[in-house]
């Protein structure tokens, strides 16, 4: 049913993505999928990386990780924007296009005030992806 599934990451809160990473794993296991961890991140230094380079890098670390962990097969997926924090939602929709991604997995969390103002990540990706979304919450 799925062959490809798409799991966004952000390496600056890897420890609250467990449900989205243990969901992921198991689907691709149960279907034979190949997972694909998509990170976003800016052409300038962050807390994360010093450039683009070095933080494929090291998405490409936590994917091995992440085989390794769950015997699953995986790969790593950077992708660059001007402004992660504003364009977030249409890198992720391109990044699933670019790569092929069938479902997507990603984590949410238990909506708040905020919420019922400004639409999430997770509920905007559903609304627009091509694919099929699950959104996880712990």
């Amino acid at each position: 049913m799925y062959n490809h599934i798409m799991v966004p990451v952000d390496l600056g809160h890897t420890k609250t993505l467990g449900r989205a990473l243990e969901t992921a794993a198991d689907l691709a296991k149960h279907y034979g999928a190949k997972v694909t961890y998509v990170g976003v991140t800016s052409s300038a230094p962050g807390s994360v990386a010093h450039s683009p380079e070095e933080y494929q890098t090291k998405l490409g670390e936590f994917a091995k990780t992440q085989a390794d962990a769950h015997t699953v097969e995986t790969a790593a997926h950077s992708a660059i924007s001007h402004d992660p924090s504003v364009d977030l939602d249409p890198t992720l929709l391109k990044a699933a296009d670019e790569i092929g991604a069938d479902l997507i997995v990603m984590q949410s969390h238990i909506p708040g005030l905020a919420d019922h103002l400004w639409p999430s990540n997770g509920g905007k990706i559903a609304r627009q992806a091509k694919c099929s979304v699950m959104v996880v919450r712990d």
